[in-house]
């Protein structure tokens, strides 16, 4: 059977009764986690209550994810250079089992299904394709008078050349001769590397387009707290969990990131003003440039003869995030909207068909108006509304109570959080606009969550009161009351086995009830650390020298002072003049106060010591590949003066591991040993990238 009719297939037999199927897993009610819990009778009631309420009958996105199918191809499996599986398919496949799972959000499996698309699609006839299921994201190929155009060439070189091998065979060999990055997340440049070669990049034989301050904006989100949001994403992507409808389902705007060899190579044209036109082997491209929504930077491109509309990320098949959980900057809901009524008339009254970076198109210039207006005025009325709200009194921590969704837009499939969450994308409009102080001066200065848990255990009674209440919170279905007082004696109780499993059940049926991906995840990645201890693997880092390279020498420099350990640093002073010839930087880095600071095209007459090196040379340091010291060896590094408050500065260096406890008591017990390794001397660590 061809793929769109298993997506038929199973969205007929999951919904059309409404009601939850007698098996409610592809396990035959196996959990994989041996204290793992089924859904409860409190979910299955969620669950059938929005099957009543949300209009499953209305099937577009299903018509519209299959119109266009040309071919899948015969693998399920793409391997990595590196000989590890970049990206696996077939780990999905349970979904197109026709079954109704009482453990996912019915409105989430109706998304991850929507997302099984996997194969070569056409857009528009004879012009526009889009391979779609080899990534998070799809890759969109322009078909110009002799070559490609590709737009978003993926996470991974692996996985965006077997999309380019794929079109090839079934539509014809043409060569690459442009690349769009619609914005600077790695999931749309990581894979560049498998279209293109540099060298044609740097003759201009290949021409890369790129928003203004794409190069920047790709870096620089990911490196100062990159080892947390490391950490973090764990939780939010949930990799680690085995694929399945007790663990990791979706991603809401894909099935999951491609864990392969990231690239980097630097655009050759930028796009400046807030609309520009370029034609490139016969295609006319419109750019809209729309920075500080999805991404610092991002941009629409329209392609007139065609009458297609590329809406990037600013408009998905879902609602996206304001707050991201692994952590990043706060995302500008009003700006976002304000940017698609930019495109809605800009565009809009004009397109037959808008297709972008995730999801599936949409057809007919009624349908497209439809879809822009539902999430202009989703992004909208989420600021307007939890601002008004701000306005007499409500604060962050209770926002996410008080704010509601419109009914109408409820009802719109193309307004609701599948990869965004409203509780969290309303406390993120406050925390924009107002900080997370809510005024209450208790939270001026507040006790650490392990400071203050044992004396709420202590009024509360002792363990074995919070413990019955928190059985009882749970048989009468009142999952967030029961983690509310069992975290305060997990907290309190770190070792407290029994709690801590009391807790993870509580989580685990907020997981299933999730409608966000990212909430649902959070929720089972915690469950399962509270019952397991942290994860031995590491999730996929998608960094590597490509991104080194593209790391500004000052932001380089501002990561060591983020790395240097302050208490150890005290009293440790110099003054240096650093200077990498080959690109013709001069900084002056200062160690004063237990603080590293650093100011470019400045330098100290008398300082402690200059180092030079290039920055070719570097980039090896940076990289871990290399020190100073076999660089002064080699004689690629000089220093001048006195090189001991360098050395001692190097001692205080602290390598970052995402190993790190999230909730207390889940890390093994280490005896002596301190919670992280000292690096070698200005080794900074490769940043990780995100998606999203």
């Amino acid at each position: 059977m061809k793929l769109y009719g298993k997506l038929s297939l199973a969205l007929s037999i999951a919904f059309a009764s409404g009601a939850i199927a007698a098996n409610p897993n592809a396990t035959e009610g196996k959990h994989f986690d041996p204290n793992g819990t089924m859904p409860s009778k409190y979910t299955l009631e969620l669950r059938n209550g929005l099957l009543a309420s949300l209009p499953f009958e209305d099937k577009r996105d299903f018509e519209e994810a299959q119109k266009g199918f040309i071919a899948a191809p015969d693998y399920m499996q793409i391997m990595a250079d590196a000989g590890n599986v970049a990206w696996d398919m077939g780990s999905y496949q349970w979904l197109l089992q026709g079954k109704d799972f009482a453990s996912i959000n019915p409105s989430l499996q109706r998304q991850a299904i929507l997302n099984m698309a996997y194969g070569l699609y056409e857009v528009v006839p004879g012009k526009v394709y889009q391979v779609r299921g080899y990534d998070l994201a799809n890759i969109s190929f322009i078909k110009g008078d002799t070559g490609w155009i590709v737009i978003d060439p993926l996470t991974a070189k692996e996985t965006a050349r077997a999309a380019l091998e794929f079109i090839n065979q079934k539509l014809g060999k043409r060569p690459v001769l442009g690349v769009v990055y619609s914005h600077s997340h790695v999931d749309h440049f990581g894979g560049v590397r498998g279209v293109v070669d540099e060298a044609d990049v740097a003759s201009g034989k290949v021409m890369v387009i790129a928003p203004e301050g794409f190069m920047s904006a790709a870096i620089e989100e990911n490196v100062f707290a990159g080892n947390a949001m490391s950490r973090r994403s764990q939780w939010q992507y949930s990799v680690l969990l085995p694929r399945g409808p007790l663990g990791h389902v979706d991603q809401a705007i894909g099935k999951n990131i491609a864990n392969g060899n990231t690239g980097l190579i630097a655009p050759n044209r930028f796009i400046k003003g807030d609309f520009e036109e370029i034609t490139l082997d016969g295609v006319k491209m419109v750019f809209q440039n729309v920075p500080d929504t999805e991404a610092p930077v991002e941009m629409n491109t329209s392609f007139p003869q065609f009458k297609a509309l590329w809406s990037s990320e600013l408009v998905t098949g879902t609602i996206h995030n304001i707050y991201t959980v692994r952590g990043a900057p706060v995302r500008n809901a009003l700006n976002w909207s304000k940017e698609i009524n930019n495109t809605l008339w800009k565009f809009g009254q004009e397109a037959e068909v808008i297709f972008a970076s995730h999801s599936w198109p949409r057809w007919g210039n009624a349908r497209i108006q439809e879809v822009l207006r539902a999430q202009r005025d989703a992004y909208a009325n989420l600021n307007n509304q939890a601002l008004h709200y701000a306005n007499q009194g409500v604060t962050i921590n209770q926002i996410q109570n008080v704010y509601e969704v419109p009914n109408s837009l409820q009802q719109q499939w193309a307004a609701r959080s599948y990869h965004g969450d409203v509780q969290n994308n309303a406390r993120a409009v406050l925390n924009r606009f107002l900080g997370f102080y809510d005024a209450n001066p208790v939270n001026l200065h507040p006790l650490s969550p392990e400071d203050s848990a044992p004396l709420y255990v202590e009024m509360m009674g002792g363990s074995a009161k919070i413990m019955a209440k928190g059985q009882q919170l749970l048989d009468q279905g009142k999952y967030l009351e029961a983690s509310e007082i069992l975290n305060k004696l997990m907290l309190a109780e770190s070792r407290n086995m029994p709690a801590r499993r009391l807790l993870a059940d509580a989580y685990e049926q907020l997981g299933y009830q999730a409608e966000s991906t990212s909430v649902r995840n959070s929720y089972l990645q915690g469950a399962y650390e509270l019952r397991n201890g942290l994860p031995a693997a590491a999730g996929p880092r998608s960094s590597g020298p490509d991104v080194i390279r593209a790391m500004s020498t000052e932001m380089w420099l501002d990561f060591l002072g983020i790395s240097m350990d302050p208490k150890r640093a005290d009293g440790l002073n110099f003054t240096m003049n650093f200077i990498t010839p080959d690109n013709g930087e001069k900084f002056l880095v200062e160690l004063s106060n237990a603080t590293l600071t650093n100011i470019q095209g400045v330098q100290a007459e008398n300082p402690t010591l200059t180092l030079t090196i290039n920055r070719s040379d570097l980039n090896q340091i940076m990289m871990g590949v290399s020190s100073f010291d076999a660089m002064a060896k080699a004689g690629k590094a000089k220093f001048e003066g006195n090189p001991k408050p360098f050395a001692e500065f190097g001692k205080l260096l602290v390598s970052f591991t995402p190993d790190f406890e999230i909730l207390p008591g889940t890390a093994p017990v280490k005896s002596g040993s301190a919670s992280a390794s000292q690096g070698k001397p200005f080794e900074a660590p490769a940043p990780d990238m995100y998606a999203d």
